[in-house]
């Protein structure tokens, strides 16, 4: 079976389009078309429901994925070898983390890894509400609900804590409140709940049901930099918070435990560059269990 069909055939099925499929591959639409009929002959079976709206793989193309997904990652795998050969770790990595694990922790993290790797490249990307290992959306993801189905490598990385914080001038001012009850006199920062990606999340209408007012900002790190300002009090990851100047930790019976989970495919897990950064990462969450849980 000729690798550069099963290569189109890739691009169609993580893309949806022969149109984005061509785009990305750097050849003509008419090219990507050839090149899968001439697969969906040599199979003898449609590999792909043609939409308008684009190309949906069939129960036949659904079986290849898989076996094309084994072949390009062998590929990957002898590539990498002989680029490897006498030299360091090279190629780029990518990791999909929330984004406030990502600015408070991995970017310093991956940028020192990177140093020793100087021409290893790692791409330190948000977690969106979706992404696919498969399609090579990312290499490595940070979860914080495991998924239930489906082809993927899971391990747990640590536990983190989460708990309620305010500005030491908003507080000289506002005032500390002892209670829940009492942050009805109080702007309370929380996330926004339509962009909550992940059950775990549900920890921000806690206070929200006590507020005089609420100020919500969709990304932890503007939530941080809200309750910095003196907006308003607001709940606040214990790793990320604990360590910055002018914050405090109020209202000590209100706290969270949520955990961080790895996630990687199976094919791509004997990757050199992926194997060294999947090993990194469970290193030092490990060394750094303390600050995520204290």
């Amino acid at each position: 079976m000729d690798w550069d069909h099963l290569r189109v055939f890739l691009a169609v099925a993580r893309r949806g389009q022969m149109l984005s499929a061509a785009q990305a591959l750097g050849l003509n639409h008419a090219t990507v078309a050839r090149r899968i009929n001439a697969l969906e002959e040599a199979l003898g079976e449609p590999l792909f429901e043609r939409r308008p709206s684009g190309s949906t793989l069939t129960e036949a193309g659904e079986r290849l994925l898989t076996t094309a997904e084994r072949v390009e990652t062998e590929i990957l795998n002898v590539t990498e070898e002989t680029r490897a050969h006498g030299a360091g770790l090279s190629g780029t990595v990518r990791i999909g983390a929330p984004d406030g694990l990502g600015t408070y922790f991995l970017a310093a993290e991956l940028g020192r890894l990177q140093q020793e790797h100087p021409d290893l490249i790692v791409e330190l990307v948000p977690l969106p509400r979706t992404f696919s290992l498969s399609k090579r959306e990312a290499d490595l993801a940070i979860a914080l609900d495991p998924p239930e189905e489906g082809r993927l490598v899971v391990s747990r990385l640590a536990d983190y804590t989460l708990g309620v914080y305010g500005a030491e001038d908003y507080l000289a001012h506002a005032g500390v409140p002892e209670e829940e009850e009492a942050l009805a006199g109080h702007v309370v920062v929380t996330g926004v709940e339509d962009y909550a990606y992940a059950s775990s999340l549900n920890y921000a209408g806690h206070l929200a049901r006590f507020a005089g007012r609420q100020f919500r900002c969709a990304g932890v790190a503007g939530q941080m930099e809200a309750v910095r300002a003196g907006i308003g009090v607001g709940i606040l990851h214990d790793f990320a918070a604990r360590d910055v100047p002018g914050l405090r930790r109020i209202l000590p019976g209100i706290g969270f435990r949520r955990s961080y989970h790895l996630l990687s495919h199976p094919d791509t897990g004997s990757l050199a560059r992926i194997a060294l950064l999947r090993g990194f990462l469970t290193r030092r969450f490990r060394e750094e269990r303390a600050r995520f849980a204290p």
